[in-house]
């Protein structure tokens, strides 16, 4: 019998144990023998579950234990998962995590800890949920030299702006029933302000490029001024408004920009078509040219079973045979976000529409009005420019009322 422990029994650690349960023989199959989850670490006490008599409040229970191999560390936040991972490897244990702040932010470290104690340190539910996303940068895509991603890696925010699109109803109302629903935290911050989304482009940028860049390297914009006039503009455009996360990496020049903000993304682009809480992810590699991973990105048993997959791939010996991730921390070569050029799309209300368009047109090397419902209203895309160039635009063309990126496919 394999024996292995879980840290933090909310959400998806109390996913692990029924997906280990409804999933019983396939695992047994697949790994070569039981697993059993041996202990819980959590402050709390759960009574009324059937592992509540598993449960501990002292990480050196598990560190002492000969018995456990891999620990599944899925406590959230960088403290003190980072301290009680740093020690589980160093006594000889594995660690999978589903935890994409302390990947996000030590990643680098902990990986590192792993090779020097002979153990493993995995993290596919770190990003997309239950997509398998991160072990192909490692394995299908090892080969190849990948320059850019483009990612809906947020389910919360991506539920709300569907909401938005297809009822027509603000921001706070789609917020409202997508906590209603559970899919937003009471709090949301994380979501819709692009913290969560930059941490998950920084660790496929990092598997890609070999760089963890420095947190304040990555740019993250809120969505929160996204209206349902930004919308319609999108769809009479040829797109949607999204919340795109995106890494753009020249290994020519040792380079590399990350952000994520807001962008009208066209038709013709698969993430613009993604809606819900489904994630999406798109690599462009000169090889392999154009690849989409989608899926749920986030959930109960989506996530819980990614962190599953990474211990079955320990425990069946899998994980041993395949390339073990390398990267390290630094801000080298990152490319400041107020340097990029982008078209706008722009919506503003001019004292005069035909001044405000002359502007832009003897300012901008493209203009396209966008019919507005609003005859006061003056909308277009416009570009290319940078955030000085842009809010230099938007001081000359009156009262503007909104400035959304549009997706770049290069």
């Amino acid at each position: 019998m394999k024996h292995i422990a879980i840290i933090g029994y909310g959400v998806v650690g109390g996913g692990i144990t029924a997906v280990i349960e409804e999933n019983k023989a396939f695992i047994e199959r697949m790994v070569g023998d039981c697993v059993n989850v041996k202990y819980i670490l959590d402050l709390r006490e759960f009574p009324d579950s059937p592992y509540g008599d598993r449960v501990v409040h002292d990480i050196e229970t598990l560190i002492d234990d000969r018995d456990i191999s891999v620990v599944c560390e899925t406590m959230g936040g960088s403290h003190p998962a980072y301290e009680y991972s740093v020690a589980l490897m160093r006594s000889g244990k594995s660690v999978v995590t589903s935890n994409k702040e302390v990947v996000a932010s030590f990643g680098d470290e902990l990986l590192r800890c792993a090779a020097e104690n002979g153990v493993t340190y995995m993290f596919e539910a770190s990003v997309g949920g239950g997509i398998p996303v991160i072990r192909p940068f490692t394995t299908s895509l090892a080969g190849d030299s990948i320059g850019k991603i483009d990612g809906i890696l947020n389910g919360t925010t991506n539920y709300i702006l569907t909401r938005m699109k297809e009822s027509g109803c603000s921001f706070e109302e789609a917020l409202s029933e997508a906590q209603t629903l559970g899919y937003a935290e009471r709090n949301p911050t994380n979501d819709v302000d692009g913290i969560d989304s930059k941490r998950k482009i920084m660790i496929l940028a990092a598997l890609a490029s070999g760089k963890l860049v420095d947190n304040d390297c990555a740019y993250a914009e809120t969505m929160t001024k996204v209206s349902a006039a930004d919308n319609k503009a999108a769809e009479k455009w040829g797109g949607a408004v999204k919340l795109v996360a995106s890494a753009v990496i020249d290994h020519a020049n040792d380079k590399l920009a990350l952000y994520v903000c807001p962008q009208f993304v066209p038709f013709s682009c698969p993430l613009a078509h993604i809606s819900d809480v489904y994630n999406g992810v798109m690599v462009n590699s000169p090889v392999t040219g154009d690849v989409m991973f989608y899926g749920r990105g986030a959930g109960r048993f989506p996530t819980a079973g990614a962190v599953v997959d990474d211990v079955c791939a320990i425990l069946s010996g899998a994980a041993a045979a395949e390339t073990t991730p390398v990267f390290e921390k630094t801000s080298r070569g990152a490319v400041p976000f107020a340097e990029l050029k982008f078209e706008y799309y722009v919506r503003t209300r001019p004292e005069s529409k035909s001044d405000a368009l002359e502007f832009l047109n003897s300012t901008c090397g493209k203009v396209q009005v966008i019919d507005s419902e609003d005859s006061g209203v003056l909308e277009a895309i416009v570009g290319e420019a940078n955030l000085d160039e842009i809010r230099h635009i938007c001081d000359n063309i009156g009262a503007v009322e909104s400035v959304i990126r549009v997706w770049k496919n290069a």
